[in-house]
């Protein structure tokens, strides 16, 4: 009965105030919103990298020479005859591509453009995910050929210069002719699918030996057979290399790099929420103003509730009330703001939008623990209020 009436009392006295009310729960909203929107954008961009990585498959290994050491006395390369052989020597290896890359000019109807061609096996179709939209993908059978599958990005360049239907039509890389054999939709981009899908061609890795200044093989990309757990496949390609051609490789998993960028976006996370429990204080000093200058004006009324025989912890549970009334309504108008400043973000950058239901909970606590510990000692100084002079104020 006495906690209603406290409630009653808070609520007139929240509604007596209007304009300092509903500046301390701008604070209060502000801060709650922005610890929300933050950890939940944090949350929504880890969730976001997740799922590229495992678009493509957890048990997905990327090879390279080890690095280090006398380059002069270890091999530091692939050769082509020896990543072919991988996989009907490698029992725990379904499929492998190695991957090159060239970087040079694209030239079409007489305008040019910078790009990378990566030269792959038909396996890369399957191993990186690529959709074909137009045509079709490489084939083991076009060794040696000058064919290419555009990117997203070098289809846009040419449909601006008119080709919209670039199947079967020729451009010129590096002083050679390429026909076009099909048209790569747009993907998204992890460190295990190269960046040349998106932006770039893909030749034949053969084709790439053909050009005068020919690349390495940089790196190859693996994946384990079904049934067959990981560390057993790293060691039998590490094995393999080692028989082969005498070289150590450096072999990385899918699943190491996710849990490793999980780590490093669980700190993400927890400095975004740092930041956004600044403008918190910020938000709780503002309601401790408004308690001690609402205790200031209402001396009177609590040196008569004093003088009637109210005792200290009365007036001390009016006003801690009053304070979380005040922060608990400022947390559920921040969560909207901070649930709602997060679907924004992630609709306009095309992610997929979720919410923690353990930050809502925490914004709620959060509000209603400010709310006690700036609340108190407003409550405190107006039950330490002598009667006598409280009454004498006017």
């Amino acid at each position: 009965m006495v906690v209603r009436e406290n409630i009653k009392e808070a609520l007139r006295s929240l509604l007596g105030s209007k304009q300092r009310t509903l500046l301390a729960l701008l604070g209060i909203v502000i801060g709650i919103g922005s610890v929300i929107a933050m950890v939940s954008i944090g949350t929504i961009v880890q969730n976001e990298a997740l799922r590229q990585f495992k678009e493509m498959g957890t048990d997905i290994l990327q090879v390279r020479p080890e690095s280090g050491g006398d380059y002069r006395k270890n091999k530091m390369e692939f050769s082509l005859d020896e990543v072919l052989r991988l996989d009907p020597t490698c029992s725990m290896i379904d499929i492998s591509t190695p991957k090159t890359s060239i970087y040079g000019k694209l030239q079409f109807s007489g305008e040019f453009m910078d790009i990378p061609a990566l030269g792959v096996t038909e396996a890369a179709k399957d191993l990186f995910k690529v959709k074909i939209v137009a045509g079709r993908f490489l084939s083991d059978l076009d060794v040696n050929m000058f064919y290419c599958v555009l990117g997203a990005k070098v289809a846009d360049f040419l449909a601006q210069k008119g080709l919209n239907d670039p199947l079967g039509q020729k451009i010129l890389f590096k002083k050679k002719h390429f026909t076009i054999i099909g048209v790569a939709k747009r993907m998204s981009m992890n460190s295990m699918r190269p960046y040349e899908i998106n932006e770039g061609i893909i030749i034949p890795v053969s084709t790439s030996f053909r050009f005068p200044r020919s690349p390495n093989i940089q790196s190859i990309t693996a994946r384990v057979a079904a049934g067959h757990a990981i560390d057993p496949a790293v060691d039998q390609l590490k094995t393999y290399f080692q028989t082969e051609s005498g070289m150590k490789v450096r072999v990385t998993s899918a699943e190491e790099l996710i849990n490793k960028m999980q780590k490093q976006m669980r700190m993400f996370t927890l400095l975004l929420g740092a930041i956004g429990s600044i403008s918190l204080i910020v938000g709780g000093v503002g309601v401790m103003n408004v308690m001690l200058v609402s205790v200031s004006e209402r001396k009177r009324e609590i040196g008569i509730r004093r003088a009637l025989g109210a005792k200290k912890m009365d007036i001390q549970a009016q006003f801690i009330i009053e304070s979380l009334i005040l922060c608990f309504l400022g947390g559920i108008l921040g969560v909207v703001v901070g649930i709602g400043s997060s679907y924004t973000i992630s609709h306009f950058s095309g992610w997929q939008f979720m919410i923690s239901p353990l930050s809502i909970i925490l914004g709620v606590g959060v509000s209603v623990l400010i709310g006690l510990f700036f609340g108190f000692y407003p409550a405190r100084q107006a039950a330490g209020q002598s009667p006598i002079e409280a009454l004498r104020s006017d």
